[in-house]
C-alpha cells in the first residue's frame, strides 16, 4: 500500500485555528513522494505492480481527528465535529488530485486516463475514461455544499470549495497523474510513532487506557487532549489542574461514587461531557459514544475520499444480532464503502483496557491472559510441528502424478464420423464442468488391427486426460499424423483427414478448445491464391505436349517395382522383354497392395487399380467406378 498520513494536530495555529495554507502545502510534498514511489518501490505479484502502474494509486490520509475535534472544544458525534472533519478531508483530497494534475501537465496522465482497454477491460463503455474521471471529480466538488454550515468552520469550509474549483479546472486542462489520491488508514502503528491521541478518524478509546505487556503489567496511557479542550471551553488553569487530576485519580472525567458511598466531583459541567465522549465505557463511569456515531462521522468524509474508510464501529457487549445488521444497513444508506463492526468483549483479551484491574476481573488477570498466551503459543508450535510434517508429505507427492477419475455416473458426447467411407464413432465422457476426461473410439467394419490401434489411442487419451495433461499438448501432438485410411469427411469444420487420428483430435480441439474451430476452418485455412500472368499459366498447363515432360530410366523403375513386390504365392515377376512399357508396368502394380483397407468388408487386399483401388475378396471399387 502507498500509505501516508498527517499528523491534524500539527496544523493547529497558536490562536486556535486550522492552518490549511500550511495544511495544503504538506498535501503537496506528500502527494509528489508517494507519487515518485510508484515507479521505485516493490510490488508483492505481478498483477499488483501492473495495476499500480496504470491507475497510479495513492492512498494519502490523516490521523488524530479525534483529538483535533475535542482540541476545540466539540464532541466526537457533533454537528460541528463533522463538519470539521469534512472540510478538512475535502481540502486534502482536492488538494491531492489539484497537484496531480500539476504533475500530470508534465509526465501525462495516469495510462488509463487516456485508454480504458489497458487495464484488460475486453469491451469497456467508452475509449478512455476523461469524462468519467471529470464527473467524478465533479460529484466530489459539489458534495462540499453538503458539509454542515458550522459558523466556527466556515472558512474552513470556503476554502475547501476553492481546492475542488481548482482540482476541477487543473483536470480538465491536463487531466489526473493518479486515479486515486486519498484514503483513511488505521494508523493503529505508526500513530504512537507520531505522536497521537487518537488514530485515524477514530475517537479515543478512553481517556485513560491501559496496554496489557506480553511480560506482565500494565502501561497507563493518558490522553494529552484533554487540557486544551478544557481551556477552549472556557476553564480556568485552577479548574484545569482539578479536573486533570480527578481524571488520573478515577480514569473518567464523570463524578464517581467514593467507597463511604459519597460522590466525588469531577468539576467538568454536565453539558460539556459529551466533548469526552469515548469509544468505550470506562470502567467507573457510564457515559461511550453510541456506534451510529462512528457510522455518522464516516459519512462526514467519504464524499471527499478517493478509496474507503479503515475504521472499526465499536459496539457494546450486549449489542444484538439486530443491532449488527442496522449497523451495517446505515452503512450502506450513508454511501460508506467500507464497515467494519467490532463487539465489546468478542475477545478473549485484548490489549487496551480502560482500567488496570479490569484485567483482574472474573479470572481475567494479567496472570491468567499470560498464562493463555504461553498456551496458545505452545498450541501454535505444535501446530507448525504438523504442518511441517504435512508439508513434507506434500513435498514428497510433488513429483507424483494425481489422477483425476471420472464419476461414476456422467454426461457424453458421440459422434459419428466417415473418412474416405470408413465409418466410425468417437465417445467422450465429460467432468462435471463439460471437460473431456475420456475417449472411446469405434471403428464400424475396420479389422481387428485399426480397431485394436483406436482403442489404444482413446485408452492413452482418456489416461493422459485424467492425469492433467492438457488437451492443447494432446491435439497438438497427434493432429495430422498422415497415414491410411485417409480422404475426405463428411464433417464441414474437417473437410479432408490426413488419418483416423488427425480426424479424432482435430474434432475434440474443434469440441473443447476456444477458438480452435475457428482458426482451423477450412476458411482460415485456404490462403489467398495470386493469379499469375497467362503465358505462365499456360506453360505449366497439365495438358501440355508429351514430349516438353522429362524422359526417365523406365525399364529401371520396373525392374525396381517387380523385384520388390510380393503376393500372397511371393514375389512378383515381371518379364522386362515381354509387352510393351506400359503393360509390364501395370502388371508390377497390379500385384502390390494398397495401405487402404476396404471401406466395405475391412479387407486388406485392395489393390491398385488405374489411379483408385479395387478390393479383391468383395470387388468394391475405392470410388472411380
Amino acid at each position: 500500500c502507498n500509505l501516508a498520513s498527517l499528523n491534524l494536530m500539527k496544523f493547529k495555529a497558536a490562536d486556535g485555528s486550522f492552518d490549511v495554507e500550511r495544511f495544503k502545502a504538506a498535501v503537496r510534498v506528500f502527494i509528489t513522494a508517494q507519487e515518485i514511489l510508484v515507479d521505485n518501490a516493490s510490488y508483492p505479484i505481478k498483477e499488483i505492480a501492473e495495476n499500480s502502474h496504470i491507475f497510479r494509486t495513492l492512498g494519502l490520509g490523516y490521523a488524530n481527528l479525534g483529538a483535533l475535534i475535542m482540541s476545540y472544544g466539540y464532541g466526537y458525534d457533533s454537528d460541528e465535529g463533522r463538519a470539521l472533519a469534512g472540510s478538512i478531508t475535502a481540502v486534502m483530497t482536492g488538494e491531492a488530485y489539484s497537484q496531480s494534475a500539476r504533475m500530470s501537465a508534465i509526465l501525462d496522465p495516469f495510462p488509463g486516463y487516456r485508454d480504458a482497454r489497458c487495464s484488460g477491460v475486453p469491451k469497456p463503455e467508452a475509449k478512455d475514461n476523461i469524462a468519467p474521471m471529470l464527473e467524478v471529480i465533479g460529484q466530489h466538488r459539489a458534495a462540499v455544499e453538503q458539509i454542515h454550515p458550522a459558523p466556527e468552520f466556515a472558512a474552513l469550509k470556503d476554502q475547501a470549495r476553492a481546492a475542488w474549483d481548482e482540482a476541477l479546472e487543473l483536470g480538465m486542462s491536463h487531466g489526473y497523474r493518479n486515479a486515486q489520491v486519498t484514503v483513511l488508514a488505521p494508523t493503529g502503528t505508526i500513530g504512537f510513532l507520531m505522536d497521537c491521541d487518537t488514530t485515524g478518524i477514530e475517537p479515543d478509546v478512553a481517556l485513560v487506557k491501559y496496554k496489557l505487556l506480553a511480560g506482565g503489567g500494565n502501561l497507563k496511557i493518558v490522553n494529552q487532549t484533554v487540557r486544551p479542550a478544557l481551556q477552549s471551553l472556557g476553564y480556568s488553569g485552577a479548574e484545569i489542574a482539578r479536573i486533570i487530576a480527578h481524571v488520573d485519580a478515577h480514569d473518567t472525567i464523570e463524578d464517581v461514587v467514593g467507597e463511604d458511598g459519597a460522590t466525588i466531583r469531577s468539576g467538568l459541567k454536565p453539558e460539556h461531557l459529551s466533548v469526552f465522549d469515548c469509544a468505550f465505557r470506562p470502567a467507573r463511569g457510564s457515559r461511550s459514544l453510541h456506534y451510529r456515531a462512528h457510522i455518522r462521522m464516516m459519512a462526514a468524509a467519504q464524499p471527499f475520499l478517493s478509496g474507503a474508510i479503515s475504521k472499526t464501529v465499536n459496539l457494546p457487549e450486549d449489542a444484538t444480532v439486530e443491532d449488527i445488521m442496522n449497523t451495517y444497513v446505515e452503512g450502506w444508506r450513508l454511501g460508506l464503502k467500507a464497515i467494519a463492526i467490532y463487539r465489546d468483549g468478542s475477545k478473549r483479551s485484548a490489549p487496551l483496557a480502560t482500567n488496570k484491574k479490569a484485567h483482574s476481573t472474573n479470572g481475567n488477570g494479567a496472570a491468567e491472559a499470560i498464562e493463555a498466551e504461553l498456551q496458545d503459543k505452545q498450541q501454535l508450535e505444535q501446530r507448525i510441528v504438523d504442518l511441517d510434517r504435512e508439508l513434507q508429505q506434500v513435498r514428497a507427492q510433488l513429483d507424483q502424478p494425481v489422477r483425476h477419475r471420472m464419476p461414476e455416473t456422467r454426461m457424453s458426447l458421440t459422434h459419428k464420423f466417415d473418412i474416405a467411407g470408413h465409418e466410425g464413432y468417437i465417445t467422450v465422457g465429460l467432468y462435471e464442468d463439460g471437460q473431456p476426461g475420456e475417449l472411446f473410439i469405434q471403428m464400424a467394419k475396420e479389422g481387428s488391427t485399426i480397431g485394436g490401434l483406436m482403442d489404444t489411442v482413446a485408452t492413452l487419451t482418456s489416461l493422459a486426460l485424467q492425469y492433467g495433461v492438457p488437451l492443447q499438448s494432446l491435439v497438438k501432438k497427434f493432429a495430422f499424423q498422415r497415414f491410411e485410411p485417409s480422404g475426405f469427411t463428411k464433417n464441414p469444420d474437417i473437410r479432408n483427414a490426413t488419418s483416423i487420428t488427425d480426424y479424432v483430435f482435430r474434432w475434440l480441439g474443434c469440441q473443447f478448445i476456444k477458438g480452435y474451430k475457428e482458426a482451423m476452418s477450412p476458411k482460415a485455412l485456404q490462403p489467398d491464391l495470386p493469379m499469375k500472368g497467362i503465358e505462365e499459366m499456360e506453360r505449366k498447363a497439365v495438358n501440355r505436349p508429351v514430349t516438353d515432360l522429362p524422359r526417365t530410366g523406365e525399364k529401371e523403375v520396373i525392374d525396381v517395382i517387380a523385384n520388390t513386390a510380393t503376393s500372397e504365392g511371393g514375389p512378383v515377376l515381371v518379364a522386362a522383354g515381354t509387352g510393351t512399357h506400359a503393360e509390364r508396368l501395370q502388371e508390377a502394380l497390379a500385384g502390390i497392395y494398397m495401405d487402404t483397407p476396404c471401406a466395405n468388408c475391412g479387407s486388406h487386399r485392395v489393390i491398385r487399380a488405374g489411379a483408385c483401388g479395387c478390393c479383391q475378396d468383395c470387388g468394391t471399387s475405392q470410388g472411380c467406378s
